[in-house]
């Protein structure tokens, strides 16, 4: 899949030698990544408003205010363009007969670019090396954006995009920590050599509850180098996070992994009796698919199974009760 990028103008913080702003603006440093979908709507975009307009421009989209504003659409109006989103989602879900498609109702009044905001969150933290904007540009964000434009969209001090990635990661943490915690105290077997940390990790989320629904609660949360959990389903492992271990490179100063770049032998990874049976029923999918291809490409994904597979006996030959791994 191609990779398309899109350059644009910034305006917040821009500054010339003296200090002075410029109203103009100045491109970006860096390039935005996008999917197909994401150009084809800008292009879509660059029809409706004449050529060197804003894409959202007030005077060629807000006809309810009879164009009467200047600049880009305002928050009401883009709150209100969210609603109108959700009712055509649901009209059209309700004619093709796909309830499951509908946006379910939020109680707590109208949805809106916050909330639109926080679902984007929720999908980039938890949803290891997926595809939205080709994975690589929202796993790396922190360090795509240079300071000046972190300080004016994602700085956590503005409530930026970043501070609401940090709370939605923290959670996801912890909900892993939870999790990991429970199956200790059911008799699961846990492996790998951080076990002892994740543990630790795991048992110590009491202590942030309540402080994690704030981006400095969630930093603060995130900061604990080699204690804060990461369930990787792709790998079929837990990463407990640890900088100077890491074997997926992470930036400097990050704190969470490179899931989609996760390597075998790393010093961060964990798995339990969970990931093990996980692990032996994909290597069982691909030999179904294998037996089904062409034999060279069926006997690669027979190997790759068989690589599942050795994970899962290594870690049956490894694994230790929550007691002892601590010990």
């Amino acid at each position: 899949m191609p990779r398309h990028l899109i350059r644009a103008h910034h305006y917040k913080n821009v500054r010339d030698s003296d200090g002075h702003h410029i109203s103009a603006g100045e491109e970006r440093a860096l390039p935005w990544v996008a999917i197909t979908p994401v150009v084809n709507a800008i292009r879509v975009l660059e029809r409706i408003v004449p050529k060197g307009e804003l894409l959202f421009s007030s005077t060629h989209h807000d006809l309810v205010s009879q164009r009467k504003h200047h600049g880009a659409l305002k928050r009401g109006t883009l709150d209100r363009r969210v609603g109108n989103l959700v009712s055509w989602i649901k009209q059209e879900s309700t004619a093709q007969g796909l309830d499951a498609q509908m946006v379910p109702e939020y109680l707590h009044g109208n949805l809106g670019l916050s909330r639109l905001r926080r679902t984007l969150a929720w999908h980039v933290a938890r949803r290891p090396g997926g595809l939205v904007a080709l994975a690589i540009q929202y796993g790396h964000m922190r360090a795509a954006l240079d300071a000046r434009t972190s300080a004016g969209y994602g700085n956590r001090g503005r409530r930026g995009f970043h501070g609401e990635l940090d709370v939605e990661t923290a959670l996801a943490a912890a909900q892993t920590a939870a999790r990991l915690r429970d199956a200790a105290a059911a008799g699961e077997k846990i492996s790998g050599p951080a076990a002892r940390l994740a543990l630790i990790g795991a048992t110590s989320i009491p202590s942030f509850e309540g402080a994690l629904t704030t981006p400095r609660g969630a930093a603060k949360f995130l900061a604990r180098d080699g204690l804060v959990l990461f369930d990787n389903p792709d790998f079929f492992l837990i990463c407990a996070f640890k900088r100077d271990t890491a074997l997926c490179d992470p930036d400097p100063g990050a704190t969470a992994p490179n899931q989609f770049a996760c390597l075998l032998g790393c010093g961060n990874a964990v798995r339990t009796d969970r990931h093990a049976r996980a692990a032996r029923e994909h290597a069982d999918r691909l030999d179904a698919k294998a037996a089904l291809m062409p034999q060279p490409l069926g006997d690669r994904v027979r190997l790759t199974a068989d690589r599942f597979r050795d994970l899962a006996d290594a870690h049956d030959s490894a694994a230790q009760p929550a007691e002892e791994a601590i010990a």
